[in-house]
């Protein structure tokens, strides 16, 4: 369905940074993005008064040049494993008057764009929080809308996937998601279990106490039956009925959550012992690639020692 739009913005960058120069990384594709306003179905009657919409119109540029860093980063220094709190998207649409969902659309694009940094960059492995267990306490009303974004953004990028050599997977107890999401889910998981390029891991409905728990269950169970021993649990043990058991780097190098809050909020609990932390400020809908290019940055800058002493 078109939309049209009531009145429409200057076109705008996809960071929020207008005094820093954009990075002379070649895109593969040009975006030239504005804001317009819809009526919404997917809200209550008391936010769905708005929806904002970005249209992005895109031209190939540069597709056969050679792909490079921005600078400032180097290859051999790229973490491996990038996981993402993406928070603040509520905030970004408060703060614009506009309702809580097209905040989360605006997450999805952002989202988007992190994903073909990842692939262009060299990361192998990007871990993004979409859903806590907790959120499942939130108001019916955005719980719904939330599951529905979920379920049109599994529609709508798995051929995407399939195109880009990317491959998805799911973290978290499923069992608790609407049955057409969780099939969803399982369709695009084995669509591309053998793509070969980013693997992309979407935490939903997970909690990283539980993901110990029923880690701890299952050890007791083969306990229980004589397939193991007490004295065999290790970490390795732990770490292979973890459900990050779906990618050969289980622990994130690089931790980054935006909105400004400083904590992990039950994510990871155990993969991130050694991790380096990244909080920045930026609301999750802004966070762009200048934004990540600053936390590369700050993660490069960092000496990794994993609790031994420098010789």
């Amino acid at each position: 369905m078109l939309s049209l739009p009531l009145f429409t913005f200057p076109p705008i960058t996809l960071s929020h940074h207008p005094s820093k120069p954009l990075s002379p990384t070649p895109l593969l594709r040009r975006r030239r993005r504005h804001l317009c306003f819809r009526p919404s179905p997917d809200l209550s009657s008391a936010c769905a008064t708005a929806q904002s919409v970005i249209v992005e119109e895109e031209e190939d540029v540069g597709a056969g040049e050679e792909e490079t860093l921005p600078a400032g980063l180097r290859r051999d220094l790229m973490p491996d494993h990038v996981a993402v709190i993406m928070d603040g998207n509520r905030r970004w649409a408060r703060m614009r008057g506009l309702p809580s969902g097209s905040g989360y659309e605006a997450g999805v694009r952002a989202l988007r764009v992190l994903v073909k940094l990842c692939c262009r960059w060299g990361i192998r492995v990007l871990t993004v929080f979409a859903f806590s267990s907790d959120n499942w306490f939130r108001p019916k009303v955005e719980v719904d809308f939330l599951m529905n974004l979920l379920e049109r953004g599994m529609n709508d990028e798995v051929d995407n996937f399939l195109r880009e050599n990317i491959r998805i997977s799911s973290i978290g107890d499923s069992s608790k998601l609407p049955d057409p999401i969780q099939g969803l889910i399982t369709d695009a998981e084995e669509r591309t279990k053998h793509n070969s390029g980013l693997q992309l891991i979407v935490a939903v409905s997970y909690s990283g106490k539980y993901d110990i728990v029923q880690a701890c269950q299952s050890i007791s169970l083969k306990v229980k039956d004589s397939l193991i021993e007490p004295e065999d649990i290790n970490e390795f043990l732990i770490e292979q009925e973890l459900q990050t058991k779906c990618t050969e780097i289980p622990d994130p190098d690089l931790l980054i959550r935006t909105s400004g809050e400083l904590r992990v909020s039950n994510f990871f609990l155990w993969q991130l012992a050694y991790t380096e932390l990244y909080f920045t400020q930026s609301h999750w809908p802004d966070f762009g690639e200048i934004e990540f290019v600053e936390a590369l940055q700050s993660f490069q800058q960092r000496h990794r020692r994993y609790g031994k002493r420098d010789s």
